[in-house]
């Protein structure tokens, strides 16, 4: 199941969908390129494709981690990208306040944390805004749980819902993606994502900095296509190692076409049954 989003191309190729960008907003320049590159693979390989940054971090381990360029002229430069590749945009939303923002910069999808997930404020206001709104299970939530939250959004008037599944807490220092959340969520009707690079992280690290498992994305994507996910979300830069969040645990840029590529392949062989 693709959203019903009105500038989403692709919509007809039985394909998966992809939310994918750099973690937050670092420079113009950064997430052009990052936009145009993931923009051609996908035209190439018929998926439909939301690109994704988000304009501020709120959730971070550590008081003088990065959080933004500032709100406004990170907002810019996504509306930016939407006006110029004519691309769907997806990014993160903290409190009410952010959803009214972001709306006004005509951001197409507003994403819940994980950790913000049951936060009912938080999901009126995005669903009052009309826009998509995408929720992230929250690492100590099960699958189940998550139509209560979905029902909130839905509740407000608004059915432009998509649930994604970012790994359920597994100690102090991992995630654990439970498959089975899909087909359960999926249940609700709505589209599921699998976030292959946030569930590969290991929060809690002694540093302050979480740490992740980048090596591992491929095995996680080509599972979460194998069991039937509706999209796929995935954070990528094009030097990790210098991105300002979350690099510990994304996908190089330069791996994103070889990737995909693979995905669709195996997509292609799910379709068959």
């Amino acid at each position: 199941m693709i959203p019903n989003i009105k500038n989403i191309k692709h919509k007809d190729s039985n394909n998966f969908f992809l939310l994918a960008g750099p973690c937050v907003v670092e420079s113009e320049q950064n997430v052009f390129e990052i936009a145009e590159y993931l923009l051609k693979i996908s035209d190439k390989l018929k998926i439909p494709y939301i690109f994704k940054a988000s304009f501020k971090k709120a959730n971070r381990s550590r008081l003088d981690s990065f959080t933004g360029i500032g709100d406004e002229e990170a907002l810019k430069i996504l509306q930016k990208v939407k006006e110029q590749l004519r691309i769907p945009i997806v990014t993160d939303i903290h409190s009410p306040e952010d959803a009214r923002k972001a709306a006004d910069f005509d951001i197409d999808v507003l994403q819940i944390p994980a950790f913000l997930s049951r936060q009912t404020d938080l999901l009126i206001a995005a669903a009052q805004t009309g826009k998509f709104v995408n929720i992230k299970k929250g690492q100590f939530l099960s699958p189940e749980a998550m139509q209560f939250a979905a029902q909130k959004v839905f509740d407000t008037g608004n059915k432009n819902i998509m649930l994604t599944d970012r790994g359920t807490m597994f100690g102090y220092g991992d995630l654990i993606v439970d498959f089975r959340s899909i087909p359960i969520m999926q249940k609700t009707g709505y589209p599921v994502i699998v976030d292959i690079t946030h569930s590969l992280q290991q929060p809690n690290q002694t540093s302050g900095v979480t740490g992740g498992q980048p090596e591992m994305i491929e095995t996680m994507g080509k599972a979460a296509i194998a069991v039937g996910t509706d999209g796929i979300f995935l954070e990528t830069h094009p030097n990790p190692g210098e991105a300002k969040s979350d690099g510990a645990n994304m996908l190089h840029l330069s791996l994103a076409e070889d990737l995909l590529t693979r995905l669709v392949k195996i997509r292609q062989v799910v379709n068959m049954f």
